[in-house]
């Protein structure tokens, strides 16, 4: 699958995101350069990590007949130890439903082992980059 990124022609830094059929926008803030009209790079990989926990929690509770009515997930980002190796993201996850104790503390459990969670622990990621004109 590859994903396109572009410039967006009357912005001086926002990029457009286009994954499959759907198109996204990125940008910086005013202080850094840019329009602010979109959500920063920081930001998608924070909201990728929040998305794929609360859709583990759904797919894994319909999966299991539990009832999940309602998922919502706040990413909280602490990037002040980045340039030093340290990002931080904490994930408070709040669900509805008719749910036990028990259930509770197994959709806790769903949620450590989303695959993003896993893409930004466990495994290394090769990133080979090429810069070339366009035509």
């Amino acid at each position: 699958m590859s994903v396109l990124i572009q410039k967006k022609p009357s912005a001086p830094m926002a990029q457009t995101i286009a994954i499959r059929d759907h198109v996204l926008s990125a940008d910086v803030s005013a202080a850094e350069g840019g329009e602010d009209a979109g959500p920063s790079p920081h930001d998608l990989y924070d909201a990728a990590l929040g998305a794929c926990k609360a859709l583990t929690v759904m797919w894994y509770a319909r999966k299991k007949g539990i009832p999940v009515d309602d998922v919502r997930t706040v990413i909280d980002r602490d990037d002040s130890g980045e340039r030093t190796g340290v990002y931080r993201l904490s994930a408070r996850m709040q669900v509805q439903g008719t749910l036990t104790d028990a259930q509770v503390r197994e959709l806790e459990s769903v949620a450590q082992k989303c695959p993003v969670h896993k893409l930004m622990t466990t495994v290394t990621t090769d990133i080979t980059t090429s810069l070339e004109r366009m035509p």
